[in-house]
Order: C-alpha cells, then sequence, then structure tokens
C-alpha cells in the first residue's frame, strides 16, 4: 500500500513539473494573431513565424481552414471575420485566456474591388472599405491593451497601391493609401507605450486576393464589358487572373513581417517586391508626386535644396539603421 501511494505521489509529482515546464514554455513563446490567415500572404506568414519557434494565432472564417490551421505546430485557428465586432470580441477572450499574452499583431485581412469610381456601386465600395479600412481599425482597437501590455509589435500590410493608383483600382488604393495614413498615426500613438508600428508594402505576390475578386464579380454579374471603361477593365481583370499563379513567391512578405515584428531596429517601412520593375514603378511615382506638389507655388524649393533634403533623408535613414 505504501508503495502504491509513493508511486502515485511520484507521478504526480512529474506530471506537475511537465504541467509547469509546459506552462513556463507557453510564458516564453511570443505569440501572434495574423487576420486572412487561411492563403496566400497571410498562411505564409503564418507558417514561417510557427517554422521559427513563435506561437501564432491564425485568423480564417471557414471551418476547413481553421482545423487545417490548428493541425500545424505552433499554430491555433481563431474563427476571426474583420467585419464581426462579436468575432473580434470573442477572438480577445480566447487568447486573453490561453494565458500567452499577445506580442504581435498583422493585419493582413484584406479584398480587392475592381469598378471605375465612376461606375461602382455603393455596395461593392463599402465591402472594400469595410475590410480593408475598418477591419484593421476594429481589430487593431481591440488587441491594443494586449499588445501594450506585452511592449509588443503591430505590423499593417498596405501595398505599393498605397503610393501607385490607375484607373479601375481606385476603390483599393483608396484603402491602402488609407493605410499609410493609418500607420503613421498609430505609429506615433504607440511609441508612447513602448509599441513599434510597421507597414508592410508589397508588391504583387502570389495569392488568392485575385481569384476571389474575380468570384465576386461573377456572382455580381459584372464584367469588363458592361464598363464605360472597357479596355481598362479588361486589363484589370487579366492581371487579377495572374495573382494565383505567376507571381512572386509569398515567402519574402512573410520574411518581411518576420523581421518586422523580431528585428532588434525594425523599420517604419518594409517595401517588398518580386521584380526591380515593381520597385521602380513605386519608388519613381513617388518622387514624381513629391515634384507635382513642389511645382509653381509660392513655396517651391528649387533644385539644390531638393537635392539637399533627400541627402538630409538619406543620411538620417542611415544613421536609424546603424544604431
Amino acid at each position: 500500500m505504501i508503495r502504491t501511494l509513493s508511486i502515485l505521489l511520484m507521478t504526480i509529482m512529474v506530471l506537475t513539473g511537465q504541467t509547469a515546464a509546459l506552462a513556463d514554455k507557453s510564458a516564453d513563446q511570443k505569440a501572434v494573431l495574423i487576420t486572412g490567415a487561411s492563403s496566400g500572404l497571410g498562411r505564409a506568414m503564418a507558417e514561417t513565424l510557427a517554422a521559427n519557434g513563435y506561437f501564432v494565432y491564425a485568423g480564417a472564417r471557414k471551418d476547413k481552414d481553421l482545423e487545417e490551421l490548428t493541425a500545424i505546430d505552433n499554430i491555433q485557428g481563431v474563427r476571426l471575420d474583420v467585419n464581426k465586432q462579436d468575432q473580434i470580441d470573442a477572438a480577445v477572450k480566447t487568447i486573453s485566456a490561453a494565458g500567452r499574452g499577445l506580442y504581435g499583431l498583422v493585419n493582413n485581412a484584406g479584398v480587392v474591388v475592381v469598378q471605375p469610381l465612376i461606375e461602382i456601386e455603393e455596395q461593392d465600395f463599402d465591402f472594400q472599405m469595410n475590410v480593408n479600412i475598418y477591419g484593421p481599425y476594429r481589430v487593431t482597437r481591440a488587441f491594443a491593451p494586449l499588445i501594450i501590455e506585452s511592449k509588443g509589435r503591430i505590423s499593417i500590410i498596405g501595398s505599393i497601391s498605397g503610393t501607385l493608383s490607375s484607373a479601375t483600382w481606385g476603390p483599393y488604393s483608396m484603402t491602402k493609401f488609407a493605410m499609410e495614413a493609418y500607420a503613421d498615426a498609430l505609429a506615433d500613438e504607440m511609441k508612447s507605450f513602448g509599441v513599434h508600428v510597421s507597414l508592410i508594402e508589397p508588391g504583387a505576390y502570389r495569392s488568392n486576393i485575385g481569384k476571389s475578386a474575380l468570384a465576386r464579380m461573377a456572382e455580381n454579374s459584372q464584367s469588363a464589358d458592361d464598363s464605360q471603361l472597357k479596355e481598362a477593365m479588361g486589363e484589370s481583370v487579366n492581371w487579377l487572373s495572374r495573382f494565383e499563379n505567376d507571381q512572386g513567391d509569398p515567402a519574402e512578405v512573410a520574411d518581411a513581417v518576420t523581421k518586422a515584428l523580431f528585428d532588434d531596429d525594425p523599420k517604419p517601412r518594409y517595401l517588398t517586391v518580386p521584380t526591380q520593375e515593381q520597385a521602380y514603378w513605386t519608388i519613381n511615382r513617388a518622387i514624381e508626386r513629391m515634384v507635382e506638389q513642389n511645382h509653381d507655388h509660392k513655396y517651391s524649393y528649387d533644385r539644390d535644396a531638393l537635392i539637399e533634403m533627400l541627402d538630409a533623408a538619406l543620411a538620417k535613414q542611415s544613421g536609424e539603421l546603424l544604431q
């Protein structure tokens, strides 16, 4: 009897020790929430962070996606539609109850609507704005207390479309231009709490965003042929059809997110593009816009003054990177 009790006590002690060790590991393992993690860029981010030993709460909407995500080591699928406040609130409770805290938040969920601004129906416009602008706002506001508590990081997935815009891409570009302002303001606010905010600006990477956009157009019986801007719509539809197959490797974006979340000196912006051409489009348009702003007004700067500003900005950036 005494021997049996001794064995039982030893078993309890071992199990208790294992539980404590697991709890300690859980407490040390930094946790990150990624919205829109079921496929494409979000899935690549989730798998990359999990493989690097971080714990990932992967936001998704469908049961199948949640099951697939949860089956991956270091990932827990969390039902999260960024348009539904009740699901956001439930996710906050789930993550808080887990006891890991939350070190990182990646606002990745997004959609694209391709329509001329003079033709787009208000319901389509609302859909675009709701996911891409209100989504990050809702999620960040809800999870800010957990991020502040851990003095963690926030990454916002913008786009080179936050600098570039053209016919039929107006609704989408509007949301990504908004993320430029959102990230700047949020970064200025959150630095008071020791939280760093980065904006990731991907180019055209392989994802399902184009496939989803085309499916929604088909569901709403929309086609390029019905548009007053038929040629521009046709080009945009063709571009959307390429996203699923022949664009850049989303692992590059996942690497940028990892750096933004965990580098000692994260950058405010990570331009991440698969081709030199896309980098040129983006940087050149930013320069063109600066020239347009500077042109022919009372306080315009001459070329020498502009070059001096550019040199000062480059020197500041180099100094920040060396710190």
